[in-house]
């Protein structure tokens, strides 16, 4: 991957009550596959994974109620 690609974290349940549900946050991932997350909200902040998406995931996916949703479309090879 040459390009950063999008994503958001969509929480369907809030199973800690601090982040509410919908679009949370949002997020790059970058082409050296380190993850950036910024949460939305009343207190935004912004957190690095430099394990990329998975390490993100495994944090916030709460056991599948919170969900990565690409906004850019995978890259193909010829784009990289």
């Amino acid at each position: 991957m040459t390009q950063p690609r999008r994503f958001h974290l969509q929480r369907d349940t809030d199973i800690t009550g601090a982040s509410g549900t919908g679009r949370v946050a949002d997020g790059v991932l970058w082409p050296d596959g380190t993850a950036s997350v910024r949460w939305r909200g009343p207190r935004p902040s912004v957190v690095f994974w430099g394990g990329g998406i998975a390490d993100a995931e495994s944090v916030h996916g709460h056991g599948g109620y919170t969900r990565i949703v690409w906004d850019d479309p995978e890259p193909h090879l010829l784009d990289a």
